[in-house]
């Protein structure tokens, strides 16, 4: 069910009627739009009488909603949604486009700093890397932990970088949510219910990837896992799925950019690194994923992919990185996006957060 408010209604029309749903038993998400409000209802088992909703003031119509995700869908907010952060320039969602970009796995405060240099200088506005890695095989490199997050919040405060990183269960979590600015929830935990629960309860946007073989509406249920805990600030990744095809690690599957996008209000941006398993697909299917109106991409650079502890050879040199870079400078444009002027990021904190190990409070 949803409640539609008149454009002119005030916040304390919306708060009387989020109690009014939460009296009933039920739970409220007031989501503002660029002209109004709409409320989602969650926790009912079955028809909500509208009744007792439409003749509160304020409210101009309640809506059933027929779709198994609510408020990810396009229903409760048409306008694209757009994820900001305070003190940063940098934003997922909008006009332009959000380049993550670093290596697949923190290895040392040296190779993480060498690595963030070069993609900043090049005109990325987030730096990824994983801090704890789920690997097949449990002899492989498992990441750095909490190291590797006191590492990336360097990166932040010396090159001005929002950070990325994965989130693998509820204990990383709690730790990733003090030192990132965004949580990963990774394609092995599309569909782990418990920590997408708790992601939702996180004041840090959250990027969830689809899962190796998840459907559309599968894909989007796991937004809506995030989203029904009160965190609206969700990100959606395409990173490839598990199909016949042995020319490439999985199949980026582009095509469900403009599925997302006429469904969700959600931004969704492209792993083409892990979508392919390949450095030499890397930059045309980046190029297509601009082309085909994702909103960002995510992309594995390392300066020495050979001697890489992780997905090394998936991974892009700094120069094939700034390749890319200028390509896409010329794609974007011709579908109504812009990149980040290159160059080294004004150097910024977040506030309000304490970060361990560090005398600075931390926002987002």
């Amino acid at each position: 069910m949803l409640v539609v408010m008149q454009a002119h209604a005030t916040e304390e029309q919306v708060r009387g009627v989020c109690q009014k749903i939460e009296a009933l038993g039920y739970r409220a998400h007031a989501i503002p739009g660029a002209e109004r409000t709409a409320i989602g209802i969650t926790g009912n088992k079955g028809e909500i009488d509208p009744g007792s909703l439409e003749e509160i003031a304020g409210v101009q119509e309640v809506i059933r909603v027929t779709k198994p995700y609510k408020l990810v869908s396009r229903d409760i907010k048409a306008e694209n949604s757009v994820i900001r952060f305070p003190g940063s320039d940098a934003t997922i969602g909008g006009p332009t486009l959000a380049i993550m970009a670093g290596p697949c796995a923190i290895e040392s405060r040296d190779q993480a700093f060498a690595i963030a240099e070069r993609v900043s200088r090049a005109g990325a506005q987030f730096f990824r890397g994983g801090a704890y890695k789920p690997r097949t095989s449990p002899y492989s490199f498992q990441g750095l932990g909490e190291e590797g997050l006191r590492i990336m919040a360097e990166v932040r405060e010396n090159f001005g970088l929002r950070t990325i990183t994965e989130a693998i269960d509820n204990e990383s979590l709690e730790l990733v949510e003090q030192y990132a600015d965004i949580i990963q929830v990774g394609a092995r935990n599309m569909q782990n219910y418990s920590l997408l629960r708790r992601a939702g309860r996180s004041k840090r946007p959250v990027m969830v990837k689809r899962g190796m073989s998840a459907t559309l509406e599968e894909f989007l249920m796991a937004a809506e896992y995030v989203m029904s805990e009160g965190n609206y600030n969700v990100i959606l990744c395409e990173r490839g799925i598990r199909t016949f095809a042995d020319h490439t690690r999985n199949t980026l599957d582009l095509s469900v950019i403009p599925a997302v996008q006429r469904l969700s209000h959600l931004p969704i941006i492209v792993d083409p690194s892990q979508g392919t398993g390949k450095r030499n697909k890397v930059t045309p299917l980046s190029r297509a994923a601009v082309a085909v109106g994702a909103d960002g991409l995510i992309i594995e650079v390392h300066h020495r992919p050979d001697q890489a502890l992780s997905d090394g050879m998936q991974s892009l040199y700094p120069d094939q990185f700034d390749e890319l870079m200028s390509q896409i400078r010329q794609i974007a444009p011709v579908v109504g996006r812009k990149v980040s002027v290159a160059g080294l990021n004004a150097t910024t904190g977040l506030a309000g957060v304490e970060t361990p190990g560090s005398d600075r409070a931390v926002n987002f």
